[in-house]
């Protein structure tokens, strides 16, 4: 059996933070103004492992509201995701991600960051390297996004339920 999930997410842009895109450090002069680290593509991410199990989304796990989320890093809210996923039974087949920025360049950065992803889903499953695919696109001058001023990521996610084998003896 298999399920999907799509998840989206934008974070305005602002001075005197960082940019992260998939837990990889972006050279900016800007970064997203979230309440945890602000890094779209891991919380676009969890948006799809969740909703691909019918386990709500990013904000009724990790609520802005809370003050333990502050400043959290996103790789734990995908720890979490991850391992709500795999505890339902499922496993990652892959992973197709698109990055909405406009002014700041992502293409040299697309293999390192889907490198990463991979990285940070090894405890889980180790994911060949065409199972995850980052694209980077801009909105061509159209809205915040396309003004720079802010950032986005969607993701769409497939699982395949892991079928255990009986032991025979």
């Amino acid at each position: 059996m298999y399920r999907t999930g799509l998840g989206l997410d934008t974070h305005r842009l602002v001075p005197d933070r960082p940019l992260l895109v998939g837990g990889v450090r972006i050279e900016a002069p800007v970064g997203a103004d979230a309440h945890s680290d602000g890094d779209v593509l891991l919380h676009a991410l969890c948006d799809a492992l969740f909703g691909a199990i019918g386990s709500g989304d990013i904000g009724e796990h990790f609520p802005d509201t809370d003050p333990r989320w502050r400043g959290a890093a996103s790789g734990q809210f995908l720890e979490a995701a991850a391992e709500e996923v795999r505890s339902a039974g499922y496993r990652i087949v892959n992973i197709d991600a698109t990055v909405v920025l406009e002014k700041i360049k992502l293409g040299p950065l697309k293999r390192e960051i889907a490198a990463n992803l991979r990285l940070l889903l090894n405890p889980y499953w180790a994911l060949p390297d065409d199972a995850v695919s980052v694209k980077a696109k801009t909105n061509e001058r159209c809205d915040a996004l396309g003004r720079g001023e802010a950032i986005g990521a969607h993701v769409a996610v497939l699982l395949e339920k892991v079928v255990l084998e009986k032991a025979t003896g």
